[in-house]
């Protein structure tokens, strides 16, 4: 599970024409949530939210300004080790090392989390022909058309069995044979007891998959439920609708 208690980030300083004196600015502010075990969360909110700000706290990237985080009981922070060991995190661009083999990245990765060979080799058995990768085994990721390099992140990240896993924009560049397998695959994930915290500016994608739905704007958390509760309080049959009302573009 995930929980975040009063969580605060705040980058630097501005400044304040009325004052004439630095104020600083927070990219997230008071932000509290609690994630249960096998949730899939949907975490919402224009450019410049905040929503990627808070997965780099919650994977151990950034360190809050104030607040803490528990991932499974694990601080990010203080535990750093022992919180990465069970997560996994896609973040929205990637860093792949262009001078390895697909085959090549996916051991890589297994080392990393001091996956056993044996077992890293049935792994990449099976997740190379779930994500349609076994033609290119032998090819440099250099070479990966955008589509593919995607699916070879989803299958390295699956490797380690994360129980929690964060992904910033998982639909970007997939073409609709992949975006049906990530959404089926994050389905079944949740199923399994995955806790699963994602963002993302598909609104139709979080309908289709959240268990609940968070909305953040200028930091702050405006709205919290599942899609029946949020119809249902404001009065709307579309999230769009809740959306672009809730963060003044409607």
């Amino acid at each position: 599970m995930i929980k975040i208690n009063q969580l605060s980030k705040i980058y630097g300083a501005k400044k304040n024409r009325d004052k004439q004196n630095n104020s600083q600015t927070p990219a997230v502010k008071n932000l509290s949530l609690h994630i249960p075990k096998g949730e899939l969360f949907c975490f919402l909110g224009p450019n410049g939210a905040g929503k990627t700000t808070t997965i780099k706290i919650l994977t151990g990237l950034l360190r809050a300004s104030s607040g803490n985080v528990l991932i499974n009981g694990k601080d990010p922070e203080k535990d750093p080790r022992a919180a990465k060991k069970i997560i996994g995190y896609i973040p929205d661009m990637p860093y792949l090392y262009d001078r390895l083999t697909t085959t090549e990245f996916f051991e890589f990765t297994g080392e990393l989390y001091d996956i056993e060979q044996t077992c890293m080799n049935k792994r990449l058995e099976e997740s190379f022909s779930l994500f349609g990768l076994v033609e290119y085994k032998n090819v440099l990721v250099k070479d990966l058309s955008h589509g593919l390099r995607q699916r070879l992140i989803y299958a390295s990240t699956f490797l380690h069995d994360p129980e929690i896993l964060f992904i910033d924009e998982p639909l970007i560049g997939l073409d609709p044979y992949t975006i049906r397998l990530i959404k089926d695959l994050l389905r079944q994930k949740a199923e399994n007891g995955m806790t699963i915290f994602l963002t993302t500016h598909i609104l139709a994608l979080a309908e289709d998959i959240a268990h609940r739905i968070g909305i953040i704007l200028k930091g702050e958390l405006v709205e919290l439920g599942t899609l029946p509760e949020l119809y249902e309080k404001h009065g709307k049959n579309k999230l769009e609708d809740i959306f672009l009302s809730l963060t003044g573009e409607y």
